[in-house]
């Protein structure tokens, strides 16, 4: 299953692809997901981040994102035809978006700043912007909102699957936010949201990915 990629073979339309960005495993498995499965040349990659009073992040993010010491080799291909270059890049894109681990995460730095530097790398035809938005009460709510506002046409979100959470998420479709403390939001998002939304979890470091919309549960898709 690849997010929301449109069939037209001729002229496929750019569309607008919101990761939401945290300093957390859960959010570069989802960044991983869309660089090597769901952008596509044409869209437009926009990594948000709802600001909150949250503690430091590099302990979390430096763990899990690297930039993949075999990058410079995805500019170097040049295949016999631009189909062949053109498949060659996407692979070797694949590979960089597959191989982000620990170094990106280090030192002083924003840590938007170098996802995006990551997206840059891992596709450098794709436009990639950041974005920091304030929570005025729930996260999810703030996230529909902003996608709305914005337009886009996938929400792409790391998704941490617990069994409390796969409760709410099927107790609460449609639901209100208010007073919901326990809501767990990228299930909101995934039965809420307007366009499709996709959430993402990592099965370890070659086990492939776990996504869930509102019309595919459970689904593993290799690496």
């Amino acid at each position: 299953m690849e997010a929301g990629r449109r069939g037209s073979s001729s002229t496929p339309q750019s569309r607008k692809i919101m990761v939401i960005a945290d300093p957390t495993r859960e959010s570069a498995a989802a960044l991983q997901y869309a660089l090597s499965h769901a952008v596509l040349e044409q869209d437009e990659l926009i990594l948000v981040h709802v600001e909150n009073n949250g503690g430091s992040w590099k302990n979390a993010f430096s763990s899990f994102l690297r930039l993949p010491s075999s990058i410079s080799s995805s500019s170097s291909s040049s295949g016999s035809t631009p189909a062949a270059a053109s498949a060659n890049a996407n692979a070797n894109n694949a590979n960089s978006a597959s191989s982000l681990a620990s170094e990106i995460g280090q030192g002083e730095g924003n840590f938007l700043e170098q996802m995006k530097r990551i997206c840059e790398i891992a596709q450098p035809k794709v436009r990639v912007h950041t974005e920091c938005i304030n929570m005025e009460g729930i996260k999810a709510a703030a996230i529909l909102l902003h996608g709305d506002k914005l337009g886009v046409d996938v929400i792409i979100i790391g998704q941490r699957r617990t069994i409390s959470s796969s409760l709410l998420g099927s107790r609460r479709p449609g639901g209100s936010l208010r007073g919901s403390k326990g809501v767990d939001t990228a299930e909101y998002l995934i039965e809420n949201s307007k366009c499709t939304c996709v959430g993402v979890q990592k099965k370890g470091q070659n086990g492939g990915y776990v996504l869930n919309t509102k019309t595919h549960k459970n689904f593993w898709l290799l690496a």
